[in-house]
């Protein structure tokens, strides 16, 4: 894979493009000096009688047709410039969008630990935004301009060395003062980046937290950490943007010195007669045409330097590799067995901490209803989501119907299990297509289906646009009982043989409770069903109730079994037997 190519993350057909953009820029380049050259031969042309020559209206006519077909050329050029540049840029980087977007669906949950919400969001928004600025803006640009600067002087010093020489002779230093800058300016560059990304995490901390804000009487100037983040951003880049305006301009300064140093060259040349006066003005309004590039090539630099900040952070997280497995195989039969398993969620070396789960060997039989419950923290939630792989095991194995979870695809392991989380996630989207999340081919009455064996209708028929009315961010505007309905006949619609149950009513109120209940017992039917519960009143029926303590096992058994050995589960029960006679003012 070339370099650039590399670089800037692009498939094959959009490295393509991107050349094609290039040849385009470089045609536009050329096309620009079709005119001024016809122009500047017309108006030499017009000034013959004031040297002594005659003056030709023939000639006269043919050069402004020239100049207008130049012109004409030139647009056409310019347009088909933009249509290269652009539009496949902007086609590209939705490409590119989608692609970091399916990569990071793809990426184990470890990586959701260690990277911001915010950070993965300027992934996909502001890092691809800036590979499509220097696809669209600075590389096709850049190149075309130091080809067609190239050829131009290479022309011009066949023509007359020394005016050419006057000409260019000021460009490697200004590039020079580009270059040396790098350094200098890469600093400024990384710092402000990284000041930039830590504004933006501090900037949703607050939206997502002003309830709390609001409620504690914090405004924006009391917010310290937000308003800190800022002000640091904002020195930050007041401080880049001078030291690169400091070096831009005096590049420029330097380069636009060479149209005096041309005009002293020629008139020397000039009365020593050694170049005629119509070479000597082609060459002067040359200079002038010429700088043009040149300059946009000294301000692209440092944004092309910039960019790649961003560019190489949507690198590294491309480069993460996602988790993989087979898409083909198939378990034979749904019962679940943990053996020995070990995991922690983090594995610095340094770490003295106890593990989340330890020496775990349990086996959940198909077609059961097995309960996990335990003190908050004892690994309970870890346990289901590593059966359904949202991690790997350190140690040991999990297997569904004989068949290790880590030898299969994370996506083709889902199809078999459906998720029911305490807290729900729902879309900007129409109720019917929050609902159809669970089976997207599914047709319209099989998501009302799921929906009214779910208990949605009640709450949905109350709406003014029933199933199809949008919700707005997570479905702010729904309660609990509400939202987790919703996510119960996505299950339903799923319809997957095993069931993980996520403290699916460990914070509804009893109305609620109730129809939640009623809506699980219709989704559990038949299926291996692992719940996850606070209220141990919730599960006393289940067929199996593992007990786990500092994510190990401490016991297990049916509910009277555990009641009378007197150990953890009887201690957790009538702890909580003790709380539902308490209340406010005791």
């Amino acid at each position: 894979m070339p370099k650039l190519q590399k670089m800037l993350e692009l498939s094959d057909s959009g490295y393509k493009d991107l050349k094609k953009a290039t040849f385009a820029c470089t045609l536009t380049n050329f096309s620009t000096i079709l005119p001024v050259w016809a122009l500047t031969l017309f108006i030499t042309e017009l000034i013959q009688p004031l040297l002594g020559g005659e003056l030709s209206i023939t000639k006269l006519w043919l050069l402004f047709a020239a100049a207008v077909v130049g012109t004409f050329l030139n647009y056409l050029c310019q347009r088909n410039d933009y249509e290269k540049c652009y539009v496949v840029a902007y086609t590209q980087a939705g490409h590119t969008r989608i692609s970091v977007a399916e990569h990071i669906r793809r990426l184990p949950m470890s990586v959701f630990n260690s990277k911001d919400l915010s950070e993965l969001t300027t992934n996909v928004m502001g890092d691809v935004a800036s590979s499509e600025h220097v696809m669209s803006h600075i590389i096709p640009e850049l190149i075309a301009n130091i080809i067609s600067i190239t050829v131009i002087c290479i022309l011009l010093a066949i023509y007359d060395w020394r005016m050419a020489a006057a000409i260019f002779v000021t460009v490697p230093v200004a590039f020079g003062i580009i270059i040396l800058s790098r350094k200098i300016y890469s600093g400024s560059s990384k710092k402000h980046a990284a000041i930039k990304l830590a504004a933006s995490e501090r900037v949703q901390e607050y939206i997502e937290g002003i309830k709390v804000i609001r409620a504690c009487n914090m405004d924006g100037e009391r917010f310290s950490a937000l308003e800190k983040t800022l002000r640091e951003m904002m020195r930050l880049a007041i401080n880049m943007e001078v030291g690169v305006g400091v070096f831009v301009t005096g590049a420029q300064a330097i380069l636009q010195c060479g149209i005096g140093l041309t005009a002293l060259v020629g008139a020397t040349l000039l009365t020593g007669g050694k170049i005629e006066f119509v070479p000597f003005m082609l060459f002067l309004i040359l200079a002038v045409k010429i700088y043009a590039p040149v300059i946009s090539v000294l301000t692209l630099l440092p944004e092309l330097f910039y960019f790649q900040i961003g560019i190489k952070r949507m690198r590294d997280l491309l480069a993460i590799e996602p988790m993989t497995g087979d898409e083909e195989k198939e378990p034979d039969g749904f019962d679940i067995v943990c053996d020995n398993v070990e995991f922690s969620y983090n594995k610095d070396a340094s770490n003295t901490e106890d593990p989340t789960i330890s020496s775990l060997s349990v086996t959940i039989p198909a077609g059961s209803l097995t309960a996990l419950v335990g003190p908050s923290g004892s690994g309970k939630s870890t346990v289901s989501r590593l059966i359904a792989r949202f991690w790997d095991t350190d140690a040991g194995t999990i297997t569904i119907g004989g068949v290790d979870v880590k030898t299969l695809d994370p996506e083709h392991l889902m199809s078999y299990m459906s998720f029911v989380f305490q807290d729900v996630v729902l879309f900007g989207d129409t109720i019917l297509n929050n609902i159809r999340i669970g089976n997207m081919d599914a047709t319209d009455e099989q998501v009302l289906a799921a929906a009214k064996s779910a208990r949605c209708d009640d709450f949905v028929n109350r709406l003014p646009d029933g199933y199809n009315t949008l919700l707005g961010e997570n479905g702010a505007t729904l309660s609990g009982g509400e939202r987790q309905r919703i996510s119960i006949a996505r299950a339903l619609l799923k319809d997957a043989p095993i069931i993980l149950l996520d403290e699916a009513t460990a914070s509804l109120d009893p109305e609620n409770e109730a129809s939640i209940q009623q809506a699980i017992s219709t989704l559990i039917e038949g299926k291996t069903v692992l719940v996850i519960a606070h209220r141990l009143r919730t599960i006393a029926g289940a067929d199996n109730i593992i007990v786990l303590d500092k994510g190990r096992v401490a016991e297990q058994g049916k509910h009277d079994e555990l009641i009378s050995k007197g150990g953890l589960y009887n201690k957790l029960y009538s702890l909580q037997s003790e709380s539902l006679g308490w209340s406010v003012g005791k």
